[in-house]
């Protein structure tokens, strides 16, 4: 959302045009139920870094049934509605849009926010869903079973929650000890208009340390910020969510050696070797008496000078995005819901 126009007419394909459009799925020329019960017609938007459902479904042991067996009618009959369990295996609508559902978060396990939230998945606010995801399951497999898959499931992304809380907490301990560089206030402002650090997000701020009033919300940085933060960022964006997605979808490689665990590893290694090094340099500095000022290009740039946050300085002084969008929705990170959070 902070990138100019040329940035994001790409992204604007799933996420505006395309989205709650009957076309979509459905393809625009056909417009038949046997072509959008196939899997590759959720391919064009579920797939990617932070959303790696197409990847982990694909090389996942349903994934490979179906790609196998695809063209064989007496194997997938696409004539056949998704309520009826003959398909010798899942595609993604089966499971996600079960008897024809069209609301896919039904049968979601949690809301999870594409598995990045550090959401208590045993808790008793989840069990319908839960109970809802192994009913599916229970069509070829036994409820004991499909209960123990989501039991691995949530340890796997207990684990990683464990591991991504250690890599913020080196970040954090950085920014609050004052040798992040840049600090906060030395970036150009994030695309709210605002100069908060951007790993604080939600209601989460309890200090000025953070470049803000206590309850106000960092935003998402994917440009412009330090290393360690976009390292944070990818941690927990991309590797945890290759964990969440690969053990819901029975892929294996993803949520281990396809940088699931094993990438959350070498980022949390690396954000330690950064702020090793920063507190080392930053040790020299004040010993040698070296007061270091940020470099410009932190601040403006050709390219920065176009994005949503400096746009917003230059021409609504004192104002920022939540102040201009009175009802601003999914954007108002200030107050999400208490579950959630």
């Amino acid at each position: 959302i902070e990138r100019p126009p040329g940035d994001t007419a790409r992204c604007t394909f799933c996420h505006t045009s395309s989205e709650e459009r009957c076309s979509t799925c459905h393809q625009r020329h056909q417009f038949d139920p046997k072509v959008a019960r196939r899997a590759e017609q959720c391919k064009t938007c579920h797939w990617g870094k932070d959303h790696r459902d197409w990847e982990a479904y694909d090389i996942g042991l349903h994934g490979v049934v179906y790609q196998v067996n695809k063209w064989k009618p007496e194997q997938f009959d696409f004539s056949k509605k998704l309520s009826d369990a003959d398909y010798v295996g899942p595609t993604c609508q089966y499971c996600h849009m079960r008897g024809g559902h069209h609301n896919v978060q039904r049968f979601g396990t949690v809301y999870t926010s594409m598995g990045m939230s550090m959401a208590d998945r045993g808790a008793p606010i989840w069990n319908e869903k839960r109970d809802r995801w192994v009913s599916v399951c229970d069509d070829c497999h036994s409820p004991r079973f499909a209960r123990e898959q989501l039991q691995a499931l949530d340890g796997a992304v207990k684990d990683a929650g464990l591991k991504y809380r250690e890599t913020f907490k080196v970040a954090e301990d950085l920014l609050v000890d004052g040798v992040l560089d840049p600090m906060p206030k030395d970036l150009c402002p994030d695309w709210s208009g605002q100069h908060l650090w951007s790993l604080k997000i939600g209601a989460y701020h309890d200090g000025e340390a953070y470049g803000g009033k206590t309850g106000e919300s960092g935003e998402f940085r994917m440009s412009n910020c330090t290393d360690v933060e976009r390292l944070c960022f990818e941690s927990v964006g991309y590797f945890q969510t290759y964990i969440y997605k690969g053990m819901a979808h029975g892929s294996w490689n993803d949520a281990t050696y396809s940088d699931g665990s094993f990438g959350m590893d070498r980022w949390l290694v690396n954000v330690k070797q950064n702020a090793s090094r920063a507190r080392r340099l930053a040790t020299l500095e004040k010993k040698v008496g070296i007061t270091w000022q940020p470099e410009e290009f932190w601040k403006t740039g050709e390219w920065l000078d176009e994005l949503t946050g400096p746009y917003i300085v230059k021409n609504h002084p004192g104002k920022t995005i939540f102040d201009l969008c009175p009802d601003p929705g999914w954007l108002d990170t200030h107050h999400a819901p208490a579950e959630e959070v």
